[in-house]
């Protein structure tokens, strides 16, 4: 069953798909502890048009759950759109796009950011993204 980009079901069925997939391997290569303002969210998703997220890899496991830390080493805003085709599509040309022309916008400790975009997935992360894409609608 497909669910909306960042409602509740897709949240709980992204993090189903997480913990299904964690192999106890590797901790990510580079941690961050990350905001994350998702601005124009449709109707369907919230109401207000605005959901707080967050993500935090300090513990060695991918934590990605709504709302914010209260210790961010950098909070990114951009759009819904925008949001999903970097997050869900894994499209990174857009993401730069974005970047480039004022739609993503960066306070915090840029290089964490940057370090995330170095090295390749591994094949769990190839797995999870890949029913992450499968069932967002």
């Amino acid at each position: 069953m497909a669910h909306a980009f960042l409602s509740d079901d897709w949240l709980e069925e992204a993090k189903t798909i997480r913990e299904k997939h964690d192999t106890g391997g590797d901790p990510p290569a580079h941690t961050v502890k990350m905001n994350q303002v998702i601005t124009e969210v449709p109707a369907e998703v919230t109401d207000d048009g605005v959901i707080n997220m967050h993500m935090d890899t300090s513990s060695g496991e991918v934590q990605i759950d709504k709302g914010h830390l209260d210790d961010p080493e950098l909070t990114v805003t951009m759009d819904y759109a925008t949001a999903k085709a970097i997050l869900v599509e894994g499209n990174a040309q857009a993401g730069m796009q974005a970047f480039m022309s004022g739609k993503i916008k960066v306070q915090g400790d840029m290089t964490k950011l940057m370090a995330m975009q170095q090295g390749t997935p591994d094949p769990s992360a190839e797995a999870i993204a890949k029913e992450i894409q499968d069932m967002t609608a």
